[in-house]
């Protein structure tokens, strides 16, 4: 978890503990076997030439145009990392009970501004979380005695049903209003007290973060102009690690698994 080097898609192995476990990561990213299918056609039509940390920007890409988001030109040429650490995962990834402060902290120690912070938030136009994510901000176990007030009461009874107390943690909930739509809804939802996860609700009760917030909440194109920057600078941040171009993406290039697949072939 040291760039955009597709270290995410490395199964683990007996002597790796990958990221796919990692806290941010279990039970909430899905649907790997898509990247194969993409990765298994690309090698048959140019073996060798696509790597499958470009594969991941280029899919993020086209789900946030089919989506109904901005298009972008993608940086390519990257290279894929020889090894995942489950470890540096759970340290750089956000947790969805951090503040705006933590989030502007790490976001810093990679060199993307405030405006990136918020608007690579806006990512969470689309999809869904799990219950897990929020029931310490609904039911006072963040230690605080106290519910949190920045919930929109409506909202609240209605996360309460979606997520009672001693219910299944599994059960996922939409990120804002419009989930299936990549536009500037979610940041009108916070506005409105309607964040689903504690690290979303926090970009606008915090000051440094809040004028972002309401920026793009009134101007929808100005959230994907700042969104598209974003994007392009975070697909920038580069490991500076020895890589490779994996023949398939849950392994690396020569390893038994690798070797195994290429004489099944």
């Amino acid at each position: 978890m040291k760039g955009c080097d597709g270290s995410l898609l490395l199964d683990d192995t007996n002597e790796m503990v990958g990221e796919k476990l990692a806290l941010s990561n279990i039970d909430s990213l899905r649907s790997y076997e898509v990247i194969d299918e993409i990765k298994d056609a690309l090698e048959r039509a140019c073996p060798g030439v696509v790597s499958c940390a470009d594969v991941i920007i280029m899919a993020a890409r086209d789900a946030v145009v089919l989506s109904g988001g901005p298009h972008w030109e993608v940086k390519l040429g990257r290279q894929d990392s020889l090894t995942a650490s489950q470890e540096a995962s759970n340290d750089i990834m956000p947790s969805p009970r951090a503040n705006a402060t933590y989030l502007t902290t790490l976001f810093t120690k990679f060199n993307l501004s405030v405006q990136d912070l918020v608007a690579l938030s806006g990512s969470h136009s689309i999809g869904k979380a799990r219950c897990f994510s929020i029931v310490f901000r609904l039911y006072n176990q963040s230690g605080s005695g106290r519910p949190d007030p920045t919930i929109d009461p409506k909202y609240r009874e209605k996360l309460d049903r979606l997520c009672p107390l001693g219910g299944d943690e599994e059960v996922t909930g939409d990120l804002d209003a419009t989930p299936e739509r990549f536009d500037n809804q979610y940041f009108k939802d916070l506005v409105s007290g309607r964040g689903f996860l504690n690290s979303d609700q926090t970009l606008y009760t915090f000051d440094e973060t809040r004028e972002y917030v309401e920026v793009f909440s009134r101007d929808e194109s100005e959230f994907f102009r700042a969104f598209i920057e974003g994007m392009i600078r975070l697909g920038d941040l580069q490991s500076g690690l020895p890589g490779e171009i994996r023949r398939k993406c849950r392994v690396v290039n020569g390893g038994p698994v690798d070797v195994l697949l290429q004489t099944e072939r």
